[in-house]
């Protein structure tokens, strides 16, 4: 397959306003410079409410235009399982955009916040059609989700039916079915939470869209300098300059790819 290897300036920018993370064990209430972007959200990129518990706004550092977080309105780590509200909110999007919406739980999954947010790209004809959708042509039956046979790193993968996001409250139940089948199937879910208490997850990255959804635990975020998010597993690849794009072909995308999952 063919990926998609973008040179995005504002990954320079975002990196030299947010210079340093927040050290692992560090309040998760407070971004790594001592605040949270998103209580409240800048009202220049807020768009307005998705549903009773999440907004939109635009993503101050887009890789491509019309880049929207889902945003929970009160503070949740990002490390906590996804909820019915998540898939509500995602099931809203995904029912009027033809999109990829996902999720990256964790710094090692590339989340560069810790309050709770999917993101959502638009899908189309061209370059935003996710190119690993090549590879979704052969797979076997891992439980209730499937193992795709010509990805090389592990995961969990789901087909979804496009008319199910006609009914929305259908398309978050269904989601949410599958979404648990995947993350037990690739060990990441934490143990020892009460029964009414939240899940927690190790690090993974979350890719929906209205006819699949594909679940990949992460080790790392990083394959050398190249920061690597959920959108890697769509096969689309960011780099920062030229350099970067150089090591990226010398080591190969699919071998990156390999290296940061779990």
């Amino acid at each position: 397959m063919r990926f998609i290897v973008r040179t995005v300036s504002s990954l320079a920018e975002k990196g030299r306003e947010t210079p340093r993370r927040a050290p692992l064990g560090a309040p998760l209430h407070r971004g790594a410079d001592g605040q949270n972007p998103f209580l409240p959200p800048d009202p220049a990129l807020t768009i307005g409410e998705i549903s009773p518990t999440h907004v939109g706004v635009l993503n101050k550092y887009p890789v491509v235009e019309h880049h929207l977080l889902v945003v929970t309105k009160r503070f949740i780590p990002q490390e906590e399982a996804l909820d019915h509200d998540d898939f509500a909110a995602v099931a809203t999007c995904l029912g009027e955009i033809d999109g990829l919406a996902f999720y990256n739980a964790g710094r090692e999954a590339g989340a560069s916040q810790p309050h709770k947010h999917l993101q959502l790209v638009p899908l189309g004809p061209g370059p935003w059609a996710a190119p690993m959708e090549a590879l979704f042509d052969s797979w076997a039956a891992a439980g209730p989700v499937l193992r795709l046979l010509r990805l090389p790193f592990r995961h969990a993968f789901a087909f979804l039916d496009p008319p199910l996001f006609d009914d929305r409250g259908r398309a978050a139940d269904r989601m949410r079915e599958l979404y648990d089948a995947a993350i037990e199937a690739i060990g990441v879910v934490e143990e020892g939470a009460a029964n009414d208490e939240p899940k927690r997850t190790a690090p993974y990255n979350l890719l929906v869209t209205r006819r699949w959804m594909l679940a990949v635990p992460r080790s790392r975020e990083r394959f050398d300098s190249i920061s690597v998010n959920a959108l890697g597993f769509a096969g689309s690849l960011f780099v920062r300059d030229a350099a970067e794009m150089q090591r990226l072909r010398e080591a190969g995308p699919m071998r990156v790819l390999k290296e940061v999952a779990a």
